[in-house]
């Protein structure tokens, strides 16, 4: 809980700092206060202390999720500086930025639906104004209204479906709406169950699952790009956060017909992204169906279920991060010099800086599943937790989809190293470097040595 107390403390400052006149430190300020976040979340470890009357729970799997948050979220800063120093509301974007991850990490954290909500709302009213940041490319405008428009959609299902549930259980409290479904299991009436899927259909449109994917590509190419890597990764660990934690502990025992809505998802989720990702020849866009194919993978683990469910999940969530920040990284300076993200201007990269080339190729490999990098393990351990489900037919779909993955991906890479390069040079701050290499060795340590974050 500490580390959510740093991070809210460091939004208050950012908006402080206009008034001081402190512009010029904001960020080196912020990463330090990031990093200071993440050391105390860590020392929470083991605690498993609830606050605000039980309605948040600092468990382990909570302590995790949100320290990998932070951890996201002190590599997307050290990103951002350039785009930082280029802004003229450096405070005000810096503030909003803090306060999307303060509402993931109550996402990892809640224990009462109340919570759930609250924490999805300070999480997409800050990212509604990022995504309109550009205020004058009306990309950005159409995509923050999209979001809004969507997300007020989803948050009414969401609500409904919290609603429903307190009215037949009369709790909000996750251990004891568990408690109450497990003893009244023969006489839930049905408009609990008609609850419990209305916020399913409200997180699967957090996770953008198929069929509530739509907001996706239009939102990912029209914001920022650095904002759009924020959405792939702090949004969606602390998405998949809160849906791990609601189906395992508050509906581990739910009417089939929520099994089947949960199954359907998933499928169309897994075929529909990863077919359409083939036809895109913006690598924004190809990256946004890429995202959503990522979250078939994940509902793919949950809707298996079964022991190291947990680890899966947060290693996957881990391996995708990693690779996702690399290649929106890598991708933002291609549009800053190119002033476009189709497939064509990452023709020759390998000529033009081979360093460029190596981060990206690795990213995509990664998120293709290709060993030994991490995404490859990531993979896995969901195809085994569902085999050992007896889940083997969405093992299957699985694998052939992501041999689709494996074609729109290494289509970046083909252009990268076999056509001609435009001309110019690239230049790359050392700064940038740095980071790159630090991510590269990220995904292949992963993978190699998985344990190291397995143990958490």
């Amino acid at each position: 809980m500490n580390a959510l107390y740093v991070i809210c403390g460091l939004g208050v400052a950012s908006l402080v700092a206009e008034l001081l006149h402190l512009k010029k430190w904001l960020i080196p300020f912020l990463v330090l206060g990031i990093a200071a976040a993440t050391v105390v979340g860590v020392r929470d470890w083991n605690t498993n202390v609830s606050y605000f009357h039980g309605m948040v729970v600092m468990d382990n799997i909570a302590i995790s999720f949100s320290t990998l948050i932070c951890v996201i979220a002190f590599f997307w800063f050290w990103m951002a500086n350039n785009y930082f120093h280029k802004e003229t509301h450096v405070t005000d974007q810096a503030a909003l930025v803090l306060f999307v991850i303060v509402g993931g990490m109550v996402l990892t954290s809640f224990n009462n639906m109340a919570m759930l909500f609250l924490g999805i709302e300070i999480l997409s009213l800050s990212l509604y104004v990022l995504a309109g940041s550009r205020k004058e490319s009306l990309l950005s405008n159409e995509a923050a209204f999209k979001y809004f428009l969507m997300g007020s959609f989803a948050t009414g299902f969401l609500l409904m479906g919290i609603a429903l549930v307190y009215g037949a259980t009369g709790f909000f409290h996750l251990d004891k709406v568990a408690g109450y479904i497990q003893t009244h299991s023969t006489g839930l009436p049905g408009f609990f169950y008609a609850g419990v899927l209305l916020i399913v259909v409200g997180m699967a449109f957090k996770v953008s699952a198929v069929p509530f994917h739509f907001w996706a590509p239009d939102v990912y190419e029209g914001s920022p790009t650095l904002i759009t890597a924020l959405m792939s990764t702090v949004v969606k660990v602390a998405a998949f956060a809160a849906f791990f934690r609601l189906l395992a502990y508050c509906f581990p025992q739910v009417h089939s017909s929520v099994h089947l809505a949960l199954l359907v998802i998933t499928v169309l989720t897994l075929v529909v992204a990863n077919v359409t990702a083939v036809y895109q020849i913006n690598v924004k866009r190809m990256l946004a169906y890429s995202s959503v194919g990522h979250a078939g993978y994940i509902l793919l683990a949950l809707v298996a279920g079964g022991r190291g469910l947990g680890n899966a999940i947060f290693y996957y969530l881990a391996a995708y991060s990693a690779a996702t920040l690399t290649a929106f990284c890598v991708l933002d300076l291609i549009e800053q010099q190119h002033a476009s993200a189709s497939v064509d201007s990452f023709n020759g990269l390998f000529k033009r800086s081979p360093f460029f080339a190596l981060a990206m190729s690795v990213a995509l490999l990664s998120l293709a599943g290709i060993p030994p990098l991490a995404g490859f393990l990531g993979k896995y351990m969901v195809f085994a937790i569902a085999i050992n489900q007896g889940y083997l037919n969405l093992v299957i779909l699985g694998v052939v989809t992501s041999l689709i993955g494996v074609f729109y991906y290494f289509r970046v890479i083909v252009a990268m190293y076999f056509k001609e390069p435009p001309l110019g040079t690239l230049a790359l701050s050392l700064s940038t470097k740095v980071l790159l290499a630090v991510l590269m060795v990220l995904s292949l340590g992963m993978g190699i040595f998985p344990n190291l974050v397995l143990v958490l």
